[in-house]
């Protein structure tokens, strides 16, 4: 009997001193005493961790007993390492201060070369935007995020139903790749209708590579690519919210969790939401001055703790968009009838992508995403229906020899496409479709060299098989010079692009308004080479502060580009690949201070020149600026636990498309602002309230205009008369000769507003 009291005594012994576990706690600032928000801290040898919450706590509990190993990190700073001993049931404090890396060039990156690597050493210049720097701006999704990067611009494509697409570098929306975790989600019909579909809660930050990436992600990267990289499951917040609303009835709001399941799967689950049900008409046309939606927007992604740290990740996204545009008596009762004009647009959305590394001794990934679009809209009486599924699987290996770092991979793409369109019209029997179905496998190599500590080259080529247009070579060559101390880097980059369109996916014109469609040939694909120079130098200030500089000259040449000819036939938009060649060059610059006093500057400007040329006719790119600034000026009230951003853009003049010689409005959009101010008010433990102004100087575009709808009192051409040659008559009732046509947009229509919201994270 003693002795199985004796054995029992020891089994509670050891079951107690297994239970009994320590707790880690403390606070993250930087070297100012200014809180970094969202840092992880974790233990790498047990794989766990947590995020700072907005007043700059963590905390880190079920430690065991022992010696271990602490470490901290957040984009843009020196990860910390320390040491902790955990005793039985003992709470150990300890604050952390980040320093500040040489102004963000360690931070890692993934875009420019497909592999994770510091911002420093990558050949590929990357731009880095994190979650904290969006917060400055509030929105409802990416779109309208974007638009307070420099050379970055969200274009409105639509007086009505308000679509859009994102230009770089002054090249239109197509040419740009979106991403999702290096995934390419958004494409096609994702193109227009997918980015206000991402909420901007998920973001962790965003990569900007401007300039062709075709040599790594293929067709549409010719302008440029952007990453969104989302939230950790690990290291998110346990419970998050973010819910605001405007003075315009505007309500957004953001719901995330995560959970843990066993000891290896972590999981993030968030609901987005935007309502805005409110028709407003401040420019007296008739129509709404900012579309009408109803948009949720469901995400759930997975991470897995394997042996060795190899990658397992995975994620769904599900978006449901209802939104409309148009007269304002207009109900669903009069959708696609000439009664009453408007654009209705029903848009379901599904993804999953993820990325997986194979348990082999090499460095292999394998990564997969799957995606369907069901596109159900109409303009007036015109009916779009279609059908989108993409499926892409990649295959890469990256393996280190002396000093070449050599990636290597295998990519399929298939893309199922269906409308009612003659897009997709079967020739032999108009009364049938014929989907499209193409394949698109390639094969690409990428080799980055280390001639030294200070030079850098990298050489990549991609070959890709179009099932409908055969075969197609992307090479480019990067070259990489930093200064001893590193505070300056010199990068050189040539490189090829090519782009496969499908106009009714891209281009809302097609559809929307009175004009006929013309294609005068097949439409080809498009080529483009490209080179850039970039030039990074980081000054420290002698008071502490830190200035840097960012410079890039872009030149981006065209072959077969495709651009929609609005002029040549007002009651047409004529599409064809051009004859001659297009060019895309220009300037641009950043500018980062930051200084003690808790006052920040971030500056950028982008002048450039984006024009055609054909039969000797120099003709400058439609819905072009010559120049646009950003700005963003953040300010940290110390011991107020307050801060205050003033953001704003500054857009140039831009050609605009006029329907006739007659047409009275401008033909050229004036300089255009759009400034906001915020102040946000840390309240309690995770809860931050913010608020302020957007559109400070209730600019629109009906300035100085007449009208910006043409003809918006007779919507189905009713009252237009046609000579025998299709031409518009001039009639006392229609004195400029003029069609129904909303494509006259270059900037939003929505005025001033307030805005007030909330934000909360409950970490451990």
């Amino acid at each position: 009997m003693k002795v199985l009291s004796a054995l029992i005594l020891i089994i509670l012994c050891s079951v107690s001193a297994r239970a009994q576990t320590g707790t880690l706690m403390g606070r993250v600032t930087d070297s100012y005493g200014h809180v970094i928000e969202m840092a992880s801290v974790s233990l790498p040898q047990l794989k766990i961790g947590t995020s700072v919450d907005s007043l700059g706590y963590y905390r880190i509990t079920g430690i065991p007993k022992g010696h271990w190993k602490v470490q901290a990190s957040f984009v843009g700073y020196q990860l910390w390492s320390g040491h902790i001993d955990v005793d039985d049931s003992i709470t150990v404090t300890r604050d952390i201060v980040l320093q500040a890396s040489n102004a963000s060039l360690n931070e890692v990156v993934v875009s420019g070369t497909m592999k994770e690597v510091s911002k420093l050493d990558s050949p590929v210049p990357v731009e880095v935007y994190t979650s904290k720097f969006f917060r400055a701006n509030p929105t409802p999704s990416v779109f309208d995020a974007l638009q307070n990067i420099n050379g970055v611009r969200p274009q409105l494509n639509c007086n009505v139903c308000s679509t859009g697409d994102i230009h770089i570098n002054g090249l239109e929306g197509p040419y740009t790749m979106i991403l999702i975790d290096g995934m390419p989600i958004v494409s096609g019909l994702s193109t227009v209708y997918g980015l206000s579909g991402i909420p901007q809660s998920l973001i962790d930050r965003v990569e900007i590579v401007k300039g062709p990436a075709s040599t790594l992600y293929g067709s549409e990267a010719v302008g440029g690519l952007i990453n969104i990289i989302t939230k950790n499951p690990v290291s998110a917040p346990l419970v998050s919210a973010d819910v605001f609303g405007t003075s315009w009835a505007e309500v957004n709001a953001d719901l995330a969790a995560k959970f843990q399941v066993g000891k290896k799967a972590h999981s993030l689950i968030g609901v987005n939401y935007f309502n805005y049900q409110n028709p407003i008409d401040n420019n007296k046309d008739g129509f709404t001055d900012i579309t009408l939606q109803n948009r949720i927007s469901i995400f759930n992604k997975w991470s897995f703790n394997r042996k060795e740290n190899r990658i397992l990740s995975m994620a769904a996204r599900y978006v449901y968009e209802d939104r409309w545009g148009g007269q304002m008596n207009w109900n669903r009762n009069y959708r696609g009838g000439d009664e009453v004009y408007g654009e209705s647009i029903y848009t379901k959305r599904w993804e999953y992508f993820g990325t997986y590394q194979l348990p082999v001794k090499e460095k292999i990934t394998f990564m997969f995403s799957a995606n369907g679009h069901d596109q159900n809209s109409v303009y007036g009486t015109t009916i779009y229906h279609a059908d989108q599924y993409v499926g892409f699987g990649q295959l890469s290996w990256n393996k280190g020899i002396g000093r070449h770092d050599i990636l290597a991979g295998l990519a399929y793409r298939y893309t199922y496409y269906d409308d009612n369109t003659p897009a997709t019209r079967s020739f032999e029997d108009p009364q049938r479709n014929r989907p499209s179905h193409t394949s698109l496998p390639g094969i690409f190599l990428q080799d980055e060299i280390s001639l030294n500590e200070n030079n850098k080259l990298l050489l990549g080529l991609r070959y890709d098989y179009n099932s409908i247009h055969g075969s197609i070579l992307t090479p480019r060559i990067n070259y990489k010079w930093n200064s001893a101390d590193k505070n300056n880097v010199l990068r050189l980059s040539v490189g090829n692009g090519y782009r496969v369109a499908n106009v009714f996916t891209e281009d809302h014109a097609a559809l929307s308004g009175s004009r006929e469609v013309v294609f005068r040939s097949d439409l080809q694909p498009e080529t483009s080479w490209n080179a850039n120079i970039n030039f990074v130098k980081k000054i420290f200030l002698s008071d502490g502060g830190l200035l840097g500089l960012d410079a890039t000259g872009f030149y981006t040449r065209f072959s077969n580009k495709i651009i929609a000819d609005y002029e040549t036939n007002p009651q047409e938009i004529i599409f064809d690949n051009l004859s001659g060649y297009a060019v895309s060059k220009g300037i641009s610059l950043n500018i980062d201070l930051s200084l003690p006093s808790g006052l920040k500057f971030l500056l950028g400007g982008t002048a450039m020149d984006v024009y055609s040329q054909e039969e000797g006719l120099r003709l400058r790119q439609l819905f072009t600026e010559q120049f646009t600034g950003v700005w963003n000026v953040g300010y940290a009230f110390k011991g107020l636990g307050m801060t205050v951003d003033y953001t704003g853009n500054l857009y140039g003049p831009m050609r605009l498309p006029l329907l006739s010689d007659t047409d009275p409005r401008r033909d050229h959009s004036p300089w255009w602002s759009i400034q906001n101010i915020q102040l946000t008010k840390a309240a309690g433990k995770g809860l931050e309230i913010f608020g302020g102004v957007k559109n400070l100087l209730n600019w629109t575009p009906n300035r100085g205009n007449p009208f910006i709808i043409a003809r918006s009192h007779d919507p189905f051409d009713k009252q237009v008369q046609f000579d025998m040659q299709g031409q518009v008559v001039v009639t006392p009732e229609n004195p400029y000769g003029l069609t129904f046509d909303p494509s006259y947009v270059y900037g939003p229509n929505q005025g001033i507003r307030g805005f007030l919201g909330v934000r909360y994270n409950l970490f451990k």
